[in-house]
């Protein structure tokens, strides 16, 4: 665990080098101790794929104050219990007019479009971040067979639910927005609703498995 400085009112929790279960188990267990503890002047805590990010007031609280604290708590947190995480399955219309990109993704791995949705749905993924914008879920790991980078030029416009591939990620849009992911289908599976609590239906931690429909 490292602690650092990140600007005036926050600090980087690091946890490991890589992007594995290991280190994912580490953030989602700190993350959900330090949450528990409601520290005074901590007004938010970000967890991400090695790392979280506190972000205090420093009306209340100081940096060396906050990081001896988070020093002094090693012991307890690694000792949290850890909730039963969701198991989802999100139906993925591929390929078409649903995955617009998947003749590149052909193209660049030399697989055929049945060989890249068999790949992309036969594997577990886990929600290693949620953000790019509300509900945005980061999952990992993709199968190396089906690596592609992202667009070079972002197009303007992906439909709600898309679902997306870049490097070892893959994840969906919630919303209709810009993307520089390569869609290769998308789903009718409401990710994010502003209107209706918890808001978003993937959360950091959670396991997601892709059916194709």
């Amino acid at each position: 665990m490292k602690i650092e400085r990140f600007g005036e009112q926050g600090i980087r929790i690091i946890f490991g080098q890589e992007v594995d279960e290991e280190t994912a188990e580490a953030v989602r267990r700190f993350f959900l101790y330090v949450r528990s503890l409601k520290i005074t002047g901590l007004i938010d805590i970000i967890p991400s794929f090695r790392s979280c990010l506190i972000h205090f007031d420093r009306d209340h609280i100081e940096y060396d104050d906050m990081a001896a604290f988070l020093s002094g708590i090693q012991d307890d947190w690694k000792k949290m219990l850890l909730p039963e995480v969701q198991r989802i399955e999100i139906p993925v219309r591929y390929g078409g007019d649903y995955g617009p990109d998947m003749d590149f993704v052909c193209s660049y791995s030399g697989l055929s479009s049945e060989e890249v949705i068999e790949i992309h749905s036969a594997v577990t993924y886990r929600v290693y971040a949620v953000g790019f914008m509300p509900g945005f879920p980061h999952l990992g790991t993709l199968d190396r067979r089906i690596y592609v980078p992202r667009q070079e030029t972002p197009v303007l416009k992906v439909p709600q639910g898309s679902v997306g591939i870049a490097q070892f990620q893959t994840g969906i849009y919630p919303f209709e927005s810009p993307a520089d992911w390569r869609i290769i289908g998308r789903t009718m599976a409401r990710i994010f609703d502003p209107g209706q609590a918890p808001y978003s239906l993937l959360n950091f931690g959670d396991i997601v498995r892709f059916v194709r429909s």
